[in-house]
């Protein structure tokens, strides 16, 4: 049995979302302020109430549309899948049928008429009819238990009646175990009697007792352990580590611990049919090494022989998380700014081989798409490195407007595409790749283009692969150095990016390559030398000589990219190029022109979220 579907409504952040859930582990990202503690609420709505109280809901909790005021019920819906009979008996007033025909446990909170204080009363029922209330019974099968971010673990492992090591001894505990206990705390408790400075403790502490009250009024005292019994015990028991007190562990190991004793407890506990586990922030104590080895055990937690399975609901805006998480455990929440929405990548369809080669890709740099708000994909490192300074000689600061630029280290858009557009993430993402433009072959060649922009592909593109040249194509075409102006006819796998675009995904390119294209730019050319001298002088000096004699712009371009990036031997190298180069155009005083397409792509990415 485990949640399959929540849907809350009007509850702060979220006016309507629909989060879909699979059994095991669930990874829920997103940015700051985005929902992800309102879904917890939620969750903690129905599968709290073991061990804390139920989130207090208030006036100040209901959604507040934009321009608008808060209005109606808050709401939230829970479905339940993979039932057993047994689950079946036990949910019998919540039952109702799928599509296929199998059972499903329905349950609906709404919290509405608040009181003089402003909070708002719950109804819980079940099933189809608001009638049927949620019994006592069926809130003691639905077991959680909820971690809260900046937590201090230590607290709950100290030594307490309710401690969650007294519950899981207690829980493992067999009445054979426990008369072993007792046994043999009884014969240690008489043998440490026995034992001088005990027996000189208690006649000191009975001797000044007597004398003090006299024999009329005193107590019997003795001197003894305290946890004489197993129920004594269990509630003194305490965890050292490497030898020391649990306080003096480090927070980090210490949330470790405690969800070890957590996990442990829930799947040995017999008596609920449903066992959860909500996680805020795990990343918050653990350094990067241990937010992975958490991630893993987690994925890898599968029901044995005597356990019960535990569904677990990780909240996190870390991209440790994100990359490492697997693609099906990811819920993802965005705000398009107009609304927040839910996206799911397991539902995703990828062509061969597509959604393998993006699970490699996602490290932690690129995982940062599921927390972006606007994004700008380039193809490289040249183009990580000048696409922020580019932006910001056209006044455009890419962090104030939450861009993410992210490199897909060559032509690999395709693998993260599906993410995007009308169909999946509804934000701005802008893609800025090379043209690399190749001769027109006559039967191919457009008659009609009118401009840079129009243009053929050699061959139909949506039978390319990205990154992979047609098979009626030479494997070296001749490189082409067009003019600004020129018609030319971009790559297969230009027009196969251009075939993707729709009204959020937009694909810019200009005449060849990036560094041609700024080249082409007559005020580039002295800063791009520049930069060239302060890593290769020599080559600066000659280029610099070159460029001059050259008869035109796209001349002086050609020039100045092949002495650069087509030399015979010993090629720059772009990635540092572009680096000595974003550090000179840093000087606002020096003249620099941003290339056309390379405006537009900053500014498609920098627009109001959810108006493409």
């Amino acid at each position: 049995m485990h949640l399959a579907k929540l849907v809350v409504k009007n509850f702060r952040k979220l006016a309507h979302a629909e989060l879909i859930f699979q059994p095991g582990l669930n990874v829920l990202v997103g940015g700051n302020n985005v929902g992800k503690t309102a879904v917890v609420d939620a969750l903690r709505a129905l599968l709290a109430g073991h061990d804390e109280p139920y989130p207090r809901v208030s006036e100040e909790d209901i959604h507040r549309p934009p321009g608008g005021v808060p209005a109606g019920d808050i709401v939230f819906e829970y479905v339940f899948s993979g039932l057993d009979l047994d689950d079946e008996a036990d949910f019998l007033a919540a039952l109702v049928p799928d599509n296929k025909g199998k059972l499903e446990a329905h349950i609906t909170i709404r919290y509405s008429e608040p009181d003089k204080a402003g909070r708002l009363r719950a109804k819980r029922w079940c099933g189809e009819h608001e009638d049927v209330s949620l019994t006592a019974d069926m809130m003691e099968n639905l077991r959680g238990v909820y971690l809260p971010p900046l937590r201090d673990a230590s607290q709950g492992l100290k030594p307490g009646r309710s401690s969650q090591l007294a519950r899981l001894l207690q829980l493992l505990a067999t009445e054979a175990g426990i008369e072993g206990i007792n046994k043999a705390l009884q014969e240690l408790d008489s043998e440490l009697k026995k034992h001088l400075p005990i027996v000189s403790t208690y006649e000191a502490i009975n001797t000044r007792y007597q004398s003090m009250l006299g024999p009329q009024l005193m107590q019997l005292l003795d001197v003894g352990l305290s946890a004489s019994d197993f129920k004594s015990l269990k509630s003194r028991l305490s965890l050292l580590v490497d030898a020391f007190e649990i306080e003096q562990n480090g927070l980090g190991f210490n949330n470790l611990i405690f969800m070890a004793v957590v996990l442990s407890e829930l799947t040995k506990n017999p008596d609920s049919c449903y066992r959860g586990l909500i996680v805020e922030e795990p990343e918050a104590h653990l350094h990067p090494q241990l937010q992975a080895v958490l991630l893993q055990h987690l994925e890898s937690i599968k029901a044995v022989e005597g356990e019960k399975p535990v569904q677990l609901f990780v909240t996190s805006h870390s991209p440790n998380f994100a990359s490492i998480a697997d693609l099906n455990s990811l819920v993802c929440l965005v705000d398009t700014g107009r609304s927040v929405v839910t996206f799911f990548p397991r539902d995703v369809e990828f062509k061969k081989g597509k959604r393998e080669k993006l699970e490699r890709y996602l490290d932690v740099t690129r995982a940062e798409l599921f927390f972006a708000r606007r994004v700008i994909f380039v193809e490289g490192a040249a183009e990580l490195m000048m696409v922020d300074a580019l932006a910001k000689r056209i006044g455009c600061d890419l962090r104030q407007h939450g861009v993410s630029l992210i490199s897909v280290e060559g032509l690999n858009f395709d693998s993260f595409l599906p993410l995007f557009g009308d169909k999946a993430l509804k934000i701005p993402v802008a893609i800025l790749t090379d043209a690399d433009p190749v001769e027109p072959k006559p039967a191919k060649k457009s008659e009609d283009a009118a401009g840079p922009e129009a243009v053929a592909a050699p061959m139909d593109a949506s039978a390319v692969d990205a990154g992979s040249p047609p098979e009626d194509e030479d494997e070296d075409p001749e490189p082409v150095y067009p003019a600004a102006g020129e018609v030319i006819t971009v790559s297969a796998n230009t027009a196969k990016m251009k075939a993707c675009e729709d009204s959020y995904v937009k694909v810019f390119h200009g005449l060849k390559t990036f560094e041609y294209d700024l080249a082409l730019e007559s005020a580039n050319r002295e800063p791009m030398l520049a930069a060239l001298k302060e890593m290769h002088p020599k080559i600066a000096a000659t280029l610099t000589a070159a460029v001059n004699a050259a008869a035109d712009d796209a001349a002086k371009a050609k020039t100045l990219f092949c002495g650069m990036f087509e030399r015979p031997k010993n090629n720059v190298q772009k990635g540092s190029f572009a680096q000595a180069l974003a550090q000179v155009i840093a000087d606002p005083k020096l003249p620099f022109t941003v290339p056309t397409y390379i405006q537009d792509a900053i500014k498609h990415a920098c627009q109001a979220a959810g108006k493409p």
